[in-house]
């Protein structure tokens, strides 16, 4: 069977233009709980705040589940496209297609296999694992299966070859069990085009807890371009992620991309607030979303939320940065990022 590589598809990164951006609507369930109820009524305003602040800047389809659209519509307004199709969850960076291009006009995708961030008990997803094939047919994306369970969030590329990966994500035995880091490195280069995969040993403390990913590269280092990786760090040396984040930042300042650059690492700061209601919190600012000519940053109502974005700022001096309260999308599992997938133009 042919692959995406063999067939002239690369994924593209984040930072090249979009055709559009995909978001799944939040529905009645074990994440949001039942309809009608506050924290669904909360989520959905906090995934239309992201939808309309990503619309700035290019199109938006929002998959809404069955009988969904209307109430959908009336929080995310009349330019915003909402298709139906049945859901488990919200999460469409996990749960949709990895979009690739040839260069030449043409759209492909990979379709992993999602099976609950690693079967976890809480999780359902006989609904979601079929999402990612209806998004390609929607797009008009040539679908490319593959075996590897991943999800979006566990993957970050420079563009250039390079991928960022966590050995609690991709080598998690509810996800692929039997599988060596050599054969999952082969398929996830066969399936975006990459050819030099960074390791990271884990994630932030808290994506461990119960409706945690076990560790997604998105929340805790991301590429800004190729050479360059932004990297959350945790200044509180009685964190838990202090010595995670310093680990980590060690890791990637010896390490090289798919080029043999040195890469160049900026350093994130977490922001201050560390639990709410007496369970520990990942908020991280890398968990950001970039769209045309923007970008689109977690806020926490937090000291640092300005310091963050005078780095996004400096580094990416033509995009309009655009700050979103993000604690109620990390309150339900994720973050900004988490909740998008970038369609790349072709």
């Amino acid at each position: 069977m042919n692959t995406p590589v063999a067939d002239g598809f690369r994924m593209p990164p984040e930072w090249a233009r979009h055709e559009r951006t995909w978001m799944a609507w939040p529905g009645p369930g074990f994440t949001f709980g039942e309809e009608g109820g506050e924290t669904l009524d909360t989520a959905r305003r906090a995934w239309a705040a992201v939808a309309r602040a990503v619309r700035r800047f290019e199109p938006v389809t929002v998959v809404a589940g069955t009988g969904r659209s209307a109430g959908a519509r009336a929080l995310l307004g009349a330019d915003i496209e909402i298709v139906e199709r049945p859901l488990n969850d919200a999460w469409m960076r996990d749960i949709g297609p990895t979009f690739l291009t040839d260069g030449s006009g043409q759209l492909a995708a990979t379709d992993w296999v999602f099976n609950g961030w690693g079967a976890q008990e809480w999780a359902r997803w006989d609904l979601d694992e079929k999402i990612a094939g209806q998004v390609c047919a929607l797009a008009g994306a040539r679908r490319y299966a593959t075996s590897l369970v991943n999800e979006g969030g566990g993957i970050h590329i420079d563009g250039e070859g390079t991928v960022l990966l966590t050995e609690t994500v991709q080598l998690d035995p509810d996800r692929n069990p039997g599988r060596t880091q050599e054969e999952v490195e082969a398929e996830i280069h066969a399936h975006l085009g990459t050819t030099k995969a960074i390791w990271l040993p884990r994630g932030l403390a808290a994506d461990y807890g119960r409706f945690g990913t076990r560790g997604h590269v998105d929340i805790v280092a991301a590429f800004a371009r190729p050479g360059t990786v932004l990297v959350h760090t945790q200044p509180d040396p009685d964190h838990p992620d202090h010595a995670v984040c310093q680990e980590i930042g060690k890791l990637l300042r010896g390490s090289t991309d798919a080029r043999g650059r040195q890469l160049e690492v900026i350093e994130v700061p977490a922001p201050t607030v560390i639990e709410e209601d007496g369970e520990l919190v990942d908020y991280s600012y890398i968990n950001h979303y970039l769209c045309n000519d923007g970008v689109v940053l977690c806020a926490f109502d937090d000291p640092r939320d300005e310091e963050a974005a005078a780095i996004f700022r400096r580094l990416f001096p033509e995009r309009t940065v655009t700050l979103v309260d993000a604690r109620t999308i990390f309150a339900a599992g994720g973050g900004i990022h988490c909740i998008t997938q970038q369609q790349p133009a072709v």
